[in-house]
């Protein structure tokens, strides 16, 4: 008998319900940093459907178009602000350029963990936008 799938935690379900209904791209992401939903302004952000992105690990995502800091080098994913966020469990902000649609753009960003109770990490959000002169 095949193993039914976990039951997601309350407060990711609550995250996600959220960012459906706001109109700034949102990313969520797990515990492990695997992308567990995106909304329609994420989607139309990457031009990627959530449904090509959904299960998708932080890493994965920087395969496809290494982030760059303003000065236009590599940023490893340890200093993204999501990154730091998974790794060390606070809140970050940040300006990186991200890769969308073959172009670099650069973007805004924050991002801040989720937790269940005081000390149980359940996963990260990240609200991002694109820098004033990147708007179009």
């Amino acid at each position: 008998m095949e193993e039914a799938p976990a039951q997601r935690n309350l407060v990711l379900i609550l995250a996600r319900a959220f960012a459906a209904q706001i109109a700034t791209a949102v990313f969520l992401l797990d515990e492990e940093g695997t992308i567990i939903y995106y909304n329609a302004a994420a989607e139309r952000l990457t031009g990627r459907p959530f449904i090509d992105g959904a299960g998708a690990t932080i890493e994965e995502w920087m395969e496809r178009g290494r982030p760059l800091d303003e000065e236009g080098r590599e940023v490893p994913m340890e200093s993204l602000p999501l990154g730091w966020t998974i790794l060390k469990r606070e809140p970050a902000y940040g300006v990186t350029m991200f890769r969308i649609k073959g172009e670099y753009h650069r973007f805004e960003n924050v991002t801040f963990p989720l937790f269940a109770h005081t000390d149980d990490l359940v996963g990260a959000m990240a609200m991002v936008w694109p820098v004033e002169e990147d708007r179009r």
